[in-house]
């Protein structure tokens, strides 16, 4: 896995390229003199957690032959501002579950996708204490 980073503009203005091409900015908070170019780098720790545990839940319930008809997915955190460096302290992350879906089937997808699959999540939660929550629009 490859990341090349290169500065745009102004200070802290950079583009992150993968090796598929895939490009995305990011920026330092404006109290240091970012400019509000792209994602803050602990915003995409964020990402990376939304991506990976909805990958992985996506994956779960289409193994489990549950109709998933959408997925939306709500992230909140608090970061340990007292330290340095300030990382996160609690991670909420929500997921809005759309279909006729059994809610024990979304149930042992979520504990697959935070206690087995989500490498993410793993990480994140060496430091931080990550907490799940689910709504299922249309359930059994």
């Amino acid at each position: 896995m490859n990341i090349n980073l290169i500065r745009k503009s102004g200070k802290f203005n950079f583009e992150a390229e993968n090796e598929s091409g895939f490009t995305v900015e990011l920026d330092a908070k404006a109290a240091i003199g970012g400019e509000g170019k792209g994602f803050r780098p602990m915003e995409m720790l964020l990402v990376g957690l939304g991506g990976c545990s909805g990958i992985d839940m996506v994956n779960v319930l289409t193994k489990q032959k549950e109709p998933l008809d959408d997925i939306k997915i709500a992230i909140n955190a608090t970061r340990k501002d007292e330290e340095m460096p300030p990382i996160f302290d609690v991670i909420e992350i929500h997921f809005e579950l759309y279909g006729d879906l059994s809610t024990a089937k979304v149930e042992r997808a979520l504990a697959m996708t935070f206690d087995k699959y989500c490498s993410v999540s793993n990480i994140l939660g060496r430091s931080a204490k990550i907490n799940f929550t689910y709504t299922i629009k249309g359930d059994k």
